[in-house]
């Protein structure tokens, strides 16, 4: 419970930190039936979780590529995963833009090497190359 009292966190997640915190415990006798049941009693949702790491991510101007492979990392289905960071709410043209903006300027890049530059900037962000090739235009 400290664990998700401190914030969302994924089924995967838990099972690895206590896994490691208690390691002399069987995770298949102790730890899976704990977690079941708190995933029962909804104080553990990996949609909940997977809600609020997208819109942390995205509000530090991460793109859909990289948040996708955090989350892969962490342990979420992918399917689960795409359909949370593809959500139709998300604009990742204007949260591409306003990454670029962000460590940029406005201003269009001054020649090739400049919006090279800011390609990669994005791409490292996690923007694939039709979101980045509609912002640089």
């Amino acid at each position: 419970m400290n664990l998700l009292a401190r914030r969302e966190q994924s089924f995967a997640e838990l099972q690895q930190k206590l896994a490691q915190k208690f390691p002399h415990l069987d995770g298949d006798e102790v730890i899976l039936p704990a977690l079941e049941r708190l995933r029962e009693e909804d104080l553990q949702s990996d949609a909940r979780f997977l809600e609020s790491y997208v819109r942390h991510r995205m509000l530090a101007g991460m793109g859909p590529l990289r948040i996708d492979m955090e989350l892969v990392q962490k342990g979420v289905g992918s399917r689960h995963a795409r359909a949370a960071i593809y959500h139709e709410d998300n604009d990742w043209i204007a949260l591409c833009r306003e990454a670029m903006e962000k460590r940029f300027s406005e201003a269009p890049p001054a020649d090739m090497a400049e919006k090279q530059k800011r390609y990669q900037f994005l791409q490292q962000r996690g923007f694939d190359s039709e979101q980045i090739r509609q912002v640089l235009g």
